[in-house]
């Protein structure tokens, strides 16, 4: 009998050694599997993402280009507006050079004041 028991111990122990070698392939398979998926999962959303990138690019694009083309009208009213205010100003100080050096003076001195009592708080 102790023949009969070590042959049926080597077929146990060859068969749990075939399936446990059946065993790492199919885990290896598996994982390889998992790996080639999470691959090509990782390679859409890369793809996705550069498209969602690109289409965001193109809008913001058109939407600079819309702005643009609405505010030119007001830019040019503004340029308008500015010019005609310097030449009032200088109008202006031209007929009273003296009030307009007072006025100069008086704005600096109060800029001044209220700088400096900035800086001691």
């Amino acid at each position: 009998m102790p023949a009969d028991t070590s042959s049926v111990d080597d077929e146990f122990n060859t068969t749990a050694s075939k399936v446990k070698k059946a065993a790492k392939t199919a885990v290896a398979d598996a994982t390889d599997a998992g790996q080639k998926r999470l691959n090509e999962a990782i390679d859409i959303a890369e793809r996705n993402i550069r498209d969602a990138a690109k289409r965001v690019e193109k809008a913001v694009r058109e939407g600079v280009d819309q702005l643009r083309t609405q505010s030119e009208p007001y830019r040019d009213n503004a340029g308008q507006q500015i010019d005609e205010a310097q030449k009032y100003v200088v109008e202006r100080i031209k007929e009273r050079p003296v009030m307009a050096t007072a006025a100069g003076l008086a704005v600096g001195l109060l800029v001044g004041l209220l700088l400096a009592s900035r800086s001691d708080k």
